[in-house]
């Protein structure tokens, strides 16, 4: 132990003393403060050096304007066995943008331009030697499973870069890490995005993608394993663009090779974007021939996915119609609940609990707005009082033909409600930008108080969401750009220069954004509340303990069908004070208004109380 406790603490040393060189910037290939460490004679070098590497970079960009992505110093080569190395030669890599290239060929373009960039070299310095690379060429190593140029450029120091070089430096170092933590489970790590799609700036995102094969594991689940390598790849992210002092955010996509997989057979727009587009830095013959499958058109994409709330309401639909006795009515109560509720974000209101929606949907758009039949709202009034029934076990089966009654009801509930979607836009066409800014930052805000985050202001939102959710893993990147879209057309809108076309985009996605965050609320929420409850068993019965801040509801009996529930004060000293009869509705008010901590600590006399309730002989499942 103690040798393991002094290796770490060796690496750990090392990590430290080499990390503030690699963050150091660049200028001209010049680390900044290396230079009090040298000579007067080395500095004297190193600054005419600087001053023939700005000028050759200047003279090269003029000469070729757009099409140099990057000029960078190169670390002098090991010299060939035998020979002592040329310590004057200037090493310089050049990489030139050639996609556009139409009318030679692209080794004729790489040898026109090498020549005339040797020429601008040599009439600076003879001890220049540049290295002309076009990006084709760059790419094609890649396809090829060949990474040394990648090596090459990731040891580059950039004298000029519109953003290549940086994004394939920090991509380089990441993978590096990951490889040499994970290799047996990387299966492939492509460049993406803008980046290689010829529409990047200097402040472009650099997005990548890591492929984990979870076809062999065996002891976690293989959302776990995602969890557990998304986690420490990100934070590798992170320390990559530390070391390098690289600011442009590297934007991590972690998928598992099933998932991907899955992705693929359902032609994912977003997937076959990325093989389309992407460019391996590491592939384990998986994402190439996949590639090339897409180009030769074997693999044929799908038309966009629908909106996911509209989308889950008619997939869950033809579901029911091959699980009827299975499923029976939870399938069509969301079916019908998740669509209400969306309209109802649509109009502006946050999502209501389900008990809630049918009264909200009446009042806002059948009094109020005059867009919709009360007929309707019965409907979903039904479905929900016949799931409530079947819940609470006071109807103890439905037939086939009351579910075949309901299910029609049901479809003609949700072709009425996407007629309502294109009634509220048209209707609320002006008012849409308020109401989706003004969603957005409560459900936000309910969110971070989950995570512990009381109070944000409007100013802090984006900054708060983006530490507390992106940088942390829980949610994916891509939402802090939709949510930083969502921020600047509420601007826009105030100053009167949104346009319809810019509401309509607005609307798409912040609609996945308030999704993906109410999904997350959930999970948490589900999860928290796990930690409240105890399971009890005396003799052949079980029952369940709830503890909600100082009072604790008790069902004594789980099996029974119409579940009694009683309620008690908890005391300073953890005991339970007298019950009293309650029900499964007070304990939701309870639950709706209470904030769960992280950890709920039980004092001893609880468990007194709880023989008193259940008998000496009672057993405690504790849920942690």
């Amino acid at each position: 132990m103690a040798k393991k406790t002094a290796k770490k603490s060796e690496s750990k040393k090392q990590s430290k003393e080499a990390k503030p060189e690699a963050q150091q910037p660049l200028q001209a290939g010049i680390p900044q403060g290396a230079m009090p460490q040298l000579s007067k004679e080395a500095q004297a070098k190193l600054k005419e050096i600087k001053s023939k590497l700005d000028k050759f970079s200047k003279e090269v960009v003029k000469k070729f304007d757009k099409y140099i992505m990057g000029v960078a110093l190169l670390p002098p080569p090991k010299p060939e066995q035998g020979k002592t190395a040329n310590k004057d030669q200037i090493n310089i890599l050049v990489l030139v943008d050639d996609t556009d290239s139409k009318k030679m060929t692209k080794m004729e373009l790489k040898e026109k331009l090498s020549s005339i960039i040797d020429s601008i070299a040599q009439d600076i310095d003879k001890n220049m030697l540049p290295q002309t690379v076009i990006l084709s060429e760059l790419w094609q190593t890649c396809y090829d499973g060949k990474y040394d140029m990648l090596r090459m450029f990731s040891m580059a120091a950039p004298v000029y870069d519109t953003g290549m070089l940086s994004a394939i430096k920090i991509a380089e170092i990441h993978k590096s890490m990951i490889l040499k933590k994970f290799e047996k489970y990387i299966v492939s790590y492509v460049l993406a995005g803008s980046l290689v799609q010829g529409r990047a700036t200097k402040t472009s995102d650099i997005d990548v993608w890591v492929v984990v094969d979870d076809t062999d594991v065996k002891k976690m689940t293989r959302a776990e394993l995602k969890d557990k390598l998304r986690a420490i790849i990100i934070g590798m992210g992170i320390e990559a663009g530390e070391m390098t002092g690289i600011k442009n955010k590297l934007n991590i996509q972690v998928y598992i090779l099933t998932d991907f997989w899955d992705s693929l057979k359902e032609a994912n727009p977003i997937i076959f974007t990325l093989l389309r587009d992407g460019v391996p830095f590491y592939d384990r013959g998986v994402f190439m021939p996949w590639k090339l499958l897409l180009k030769m058109g074997k693999i044929k994409p799908s038309a966009e996915a629908i909106d996911m709330f509209m989308s889950s309401g008619e997939n869950m639909l033809k579901r029911v119609h091959f699980k009827l006795k299975d499923i029976g009515m939870e399938d069509i109560f969301y079916a019908i609940l998740t669509p209400s509720q969306a309209a109802l974000m649509l109009y502006g209101v946050p999502p209501p609990t389900p008990r809630e929606t049918p009264e909200l949907i009446r009042e806002i758009f059948v009094e109020k707005e005059k867009l919709l039949e009360d007929k309707y709202v019965t409907t979903l009034e039904k479905v929900i009082a016949i799931r409530k029934d079947l819940e609470h076990g006071t109807k103890a089966d439905v037939t086939g033909k009351e579910i075949d009654d309901v299910l029609k009801a049901a479809e003609e509930y949700l072709e009425r409600i996407k007629k309502l979607f294109e009634q509220i836009e048209a209707s609320k066409q002006e008012e849409s930008m308020v109401h989706i800014y003004e969603t957005i930052t409560t459900v936000l805000r309910d969110t971070l108080v989950l995570e512990g985050v009381e109070k944000v202001s409007d100013a802090d939102l984006v900054k708060v969401f983006d530490e507390e959710l992106i940088a942390k893993g829980k949610i994916p990147a891509k939402f802090l750009r939709i949510l930083k879209d969502v921020v600047q057309a509420k601007k826009d809108y105030d100053a009167k220069k949104l346009t319809k076309a810019e509401v309509e985009k607005v609307k798409k996605d912040s609609g996945i954004l308030i999704r993906t965050i109410i999904e997350h609320m959930q999970r948490k929420r589900g999860r928290e509340l796990q930690k409240t409850k105890l399971r009890v068993k005396y003799g052949e019965k079980n029952g369940e303990v709830t503890i909600l801040g100082d009072t604790a509801y008790i069902v004594r009996d789980l099996e029974q069908e119409e579940k009694e529930v009683i309620k008690a004060k908890i005391g300073p000293d953890g005991k339970l004070g007298p019950t009293e009869k309650s029900s499964l509705e007070d304990m939701e008010k309870d639950l709706a208004n209470i904030r769960i901590p992280e950890r709920v600590f039980i004092k001893e006399k609880i468990f007194e109380s709880l023989k008193d309730l259940f008998g000496k002989d009672v057993e405690i499942q504790v849920n942690l």
